[in-house]
């Protein structure tokens, strides 16, 4: 995995190097920047309160108005979520 040298010396796994969310993406995870295990987290978080796994098959996510935005369409599977909510961080 690649790392990166922080301030202090110590190397910093791109996994956790902050990065920052898209306007788009902020309403849900929050505008300031945070590490992709967080943005994930914080993307989860917010289907499952607002009920947005189908029904019938738990590997799919119902979109909301909100993540239409991020996902371009009406329904993902948790595979595509991911490569989909990437795309919305710098």
């Amino acid at each position: 995995m690649a790392t990166k040298p922080t301030t202090e010396g110590k190397a910093v796994s791109a996994l956790q190097r902050p990065v920052t969310p898209s306007k788009d993406l902020a309403p849900i995870v929050g505008a300031d920047p945070l590490p992709r295990t967080q943005v994930t987290k914080k993307v989860w978080d917010y289907i499952k309160a607002n009920n947005l796994q189908d029904e019938k098959d738990r590997r799919s996510i119902n979109a909301d108005e909100k993540l239409e935005k991020i996902f371009g369409k009406k329904q993902v599977t948790m595979f595509e979520m991911t490569k989909l909510v990437n795309q919305h961080l710098k």
